[in-house]
């Protein structure tokens, strides 16, 4: 059974997701258990993946990178996040925020921080969420004050990837007061040695957990001026444009989750004997199979479709959230639905299928909650 056929990928992107395949398969699945049982932060996946090209793959290569594009990045999602997608995203994660840079830095910016990344000398992160503000991109707290030579950071900002392991982060700072709230906001780049940067790991989580995710305290953290990202008061429009491209690619976590579900439901039904027959012969559980592929198969034309129309440019914002959204959700039904056939059995801790469910409420949560996206469908509408 092969749930990612090629057909609705692009061909110039067909070599990348085979590549990402082979490399799920030898690399990441046989780890992925014992990665979540452990809550272990996966260096030697990790690694790996840099040798193969598969860390901050949209840094071009001018600036030492692989330069794939938004059909790449998404089919590569595809199949990392069906292997594991704790480890799937500490993949992504490591080259987080470099886009921005690549589009709106200096160039001083470009060759001190983009080379280092593209040579796997370092790895970044992207520092956004605050310990009471998630989604509200122009409610967050964290303040930017000029003084001479840069700027002083105080804040929180929490659910930071890598903000423990990352070298330097892109970090999301108020940074004025005026009548437009969304003007308020810049983006700078912050190194994680510097005096007032403190940071520490969330507690526990009950998905993703080979994904480190961080509570940063900003005490006096100065940055000088050049660590400023293009123009102040822009940050919220650069983060709205990186979130688009950025929630396609969340499509792909959905799609990933719900294609191990539906693995994982087909072979337990078609393994498990009841009443004198194999489970997949009753008709109830045809139809919830049924019902499950519904879900992924339209979720996966319409994430698909939404990659096309943010690379073209067509009311990015709109197709994103769909994109997001559907996926997401179509991810959370197909995983409640694996667990209902596999029975008893589901709520073992060492079951692909328990793992699966507790990964999969996440992606509906980071990068705009899906009930924001709502909010974005709707006053996007063509």
């Amino acid at each position: 059974m092969e749930l990612f056929d090629d057909s609705i990928v692009p061909e110039h992107a067909r070599e990348r997701k085979q590549a990402a395949r082979a490399f799920a398969a030898d690399e990441i699945s046989p780890v992925a258990a014992d990665y979540h049982a452990s809550g272990d932060y996966p260096w030697d996946v990790l690694e790996a993946a840099m040798d193969e090209g598969f860390v901050a793959q949209e840094i071009s290569e001018e600036y030492g990178g692989e330069g794939y594009d938004l059909y790449q990045l998404l089919a590569t999602a595809e199949e990392f996040f069906r292997a594991d997608a704790g480890i799937a995203l500490t993949l992504q994660l490591a080259g987080f925020g470099c886009e921005m840079i690549e589009r709106y830095g200096s160039e001083s910016q470009k060759e001190a921080y983009l080379r280092p990344i593209a040579a796997n000398d370092q790895i970044s992160g992207l520092a956004v969420s605050e310990p009471q503000t998630g989604s509200d991109l122009a409610g967050m707290s964290t303040e930017a004050t000029k003084v001479d030579g840069g700027y002083r950071l105080n804040g929180e900002k929490y659910w930071v990837g890598n903000a423990v392991e990352a070298d330097w982060l892109t970090l999301y700072a108020k940074t004025g007061d005026r009548e437009d709230r969304y003007s308020n906001f810049s983006i700078f780049i912050v190194d994680t040695d510097r005096e007032g940067y403190h940071a520490e790991h969330v507690p526990e989580k009950i998905g993703m957990r080979a994904s480190k995710q961080g509570h940063i305290v900003l005490d006096d953290c100065f940055v000088p001026e050049e660590a400023l990202i293009g123009t102040e008061g822009g940050g919220f429009y650069m983060l709205t444009e990186f979130f688009n491209k950025g929630r396609v690619i969340v499509g792909g976590h959905g799609l990933g989750l719900a294609a191990a579900a539906i693995e994982e439901a087909e072979a337990f039904v078609h393994e498990r004997e009841a009443f004198g027959r194999t489970v997949d012969e009753f008709q109830a559980v045809q139809h919830t199979l049924a019902d499950m592929r519904l879900q992924f198969e339209s979720a996966r034309a319409l994430t698909w479709r939404a990659c096309r129309k943010v690379v073209e440019g067509e009311n990015p914002g709109y197709w994103a959230a769909l994109a997001k959204t559907h996926a997401t959700e179509a991810a959370i039904f197909c995983a409640e639905q694996g667990m209902q056939l596999h029975g008893g059995r589901s709520i073992f801790a060492d079951r692909r299928i328990s793992r699966v469910y507790r990964d999969v409420r996440i992606p509906a949560i980071y990068e705009g909650a899906n009930e924001i996206q709502r909010n974005l469908i709707y006053r996007h509408r063509p």
